[in-house]
């Protein structure tokens, strides 16, 4: 069973991720974690291995058919041609490549699956409404949701991002994948204006409404639990490569914004994994970084944007599931706190439930230093980097940690030309379609097909506001 974070609310985990959000506001988390007791066996397993165990531990009212359903659905060639993941070792240094997927972000190993998770859902609970699902998006997740919801016909998909806020590029691939039921807007404001505006329609859509909205976000249980597979899936490359022994330890070092990510990382470990540290590495936005240093979050600073957008967060919402753990699973402390954030925009953790965070790090980059690191993974490994794995890269460096480390390489670097242009020293006064090019040629890279495609596209911005939003989303 799934248990909300701010209240006793128990669902089972298909109606948890058909819901998204807990009635309370709160975030859905399992009343146990599991744990497995790994062998060397599972090195020779494929991820889609990897992932039917791994769902098979956490979606405990799903069938092994349903299970293998969606596996066999989502990870397949059409949206993996290159392989699920790529492994690239430096000596204790290893990059755990998550952009081979459609959209060329981490998100598609979750996105991907998403739909039919829901589809399965909805049959098992007998759910014949049709089907909404809402985004809030910081540039990835946008197109990543659209991209699988599109594939599957079936549902209604409305992704929000913030005006401005994402790369062109980013932008581009959003509205590519738009069509009669797959639509995106921008709207004035940052990512956490995206993220509000849609937890604020959760709370009051009509239940008798004949429409099951849900989220693609990873405040969906559905989407968080996928993103466990990959830590599990590196460990056993690790071990069959040789870069590290069965059993021994490893850092993860995360680039970080909602939080989901390094979250599913500490589940990983929670199961059975043998994670160390997790680095939580932030931009210029670093409301985590000072969290993890004083037990106090604080959103009341300046929102930036910054050269690694996607991390643009001032509030981190799977953060939620941690400090309900720190907690001791006390959901009446943390609807306590959730609301101090809501009205003063700061809460703070005690002693006891600070220490329960003691193996998470945080560290930050700024936009120099970002630019910096691609510049130096490029020279001294010939590995060209996207800015958030080099916010990540950053934070590695200048730790100087002992372990043996991975990092989680989030995003092709093509999806951030005009960045990755600047800290090589390319001219960036062209279209970023040129500025493609140019990286290509400098670095005998090759230039992604997911990216390549989107040069036909003509699709532009559609502003709204939300009052606009909301009459589209009550189908008025």
């Amino acid at each position: 069973m799934y248990i909300s974070t701010r209240s006793n609310e128990r669902l089972t985990v298909s109606k948890a991720i058909l819901k998204g959000l807990a009635s309370d506001g709160g975030l859905f988390i399992p009343e146990v974690f599991p744990t497995i007791e790994f062998d060397t066996t599972w090195t020779k397993k494929t991820y889609q291995e990897i992932a039917i165990d791994i769902f098979k531990l956490f979606l405990d009212d799903y069938t092994d058919e349903e299970i293998a359903y969606c596996v066999n659905s989502a990870y397949d060639q059409v949206n993996f041609e290159e392989g699920m993941v790529g492994f690239k070792t430096f000596d204790k240094l290893s990059f755990l490549e998550l952009y081979k997927g459609p959209t060329l972000a981490f998100k598609d190993m979750a996105l991907t699956i998403l739909p039919f998770l829901i589809e399965v859902a909805k049959k098992k609970n007998n759910v014949t409404d049709k089907s909404l699902i809402l985004v809030a998006t910081s540039g990835d997740t946008g197109g990543a949701a659209l991209s699988s919801f599109m594939k599957s016909g079936t549902f209604d998909t409305v992704v929000l991002y913030p005006y401005k806020g994402v790369s062109e590029i980013q932008e581009k691939q959003i509205l590519y994948y738009t069509d009669e039921r797959t639509k995106a807007f921008a709207i004035e404001g940052n990512f956490d204006d995206c993220q509000n505006f849609v937890k604020g329609i959760f709370k009051v859509y009509p239940k008798d409404s004949g429409v099951l909205i849900s989220s693609a976000n990873s405040i969906n249980i559905g989407r968080l639990v996928p993103q466990i597979i990959y830590y599990v899936y590196a460990y056993f490359r690790g071990v069959e490569s040789g870069w590290i022994k069965f059993g021994e330890s490893f850092d993860i070092c995360v680039p970080t914004g909602n939080f989901g990510d390094i979250f599913a990382g500490y589940i990983a470990k929670q199961i059975g994994i043998p994670i160390n540290k997790l680095i939580c590495a932030s931009n210029v936005n670093n409301v985590l970084t000072d969290f993890f240093t004083t037990g106090v979050y604080d959103k009341n600073r300046q929102f930036k944007k910054s050269n690694s957008p996607a991390m643009d967060i001032l509030v981190s919402s799977n953060l939620e599931r941690l400090v309900y753990l720190a907690t001791g699973r006390n959901g009446h402390r943390v609807k306590s706190l959730m609301q101090d954030l809501n009205e003063k925009g700061v809460y703070s953790l005690n002693e006891e439930e600070r220490s329960f965070m003691e193996e998470f790090i945080g560290f930050y980059a700024d936009e120099n230093q970002t630019l910096k690191s691609i510049k130096t993974a490029f020279d001294e490994n010939n590995y060209l980097i996207d800015p958030h794995t080099a916010v990540a890269f950053y934070c590695y460096k200048n730790l100087k940690m002992d372990s043996k480390t991975l990092i989680v390489s989030t995003a092709s670097p093509y999806k951030f030309p005009s960045t990755i242009a600047i800290a090589l020293g390319l001219d960036d006064n062209k279209s970023e379609f040129e500025i493609i090019k140019d990286i290509a040629l400098h670095t005998g890279t090759s230039i992604p097909k997911g990216i390549a495609k989107l040069q036909e596209s003509e699709k532009t911005t559609s502003l709204k506001t939300t009052k606009e939003i909301e009459d589209i989303v009550y189908y008025k």
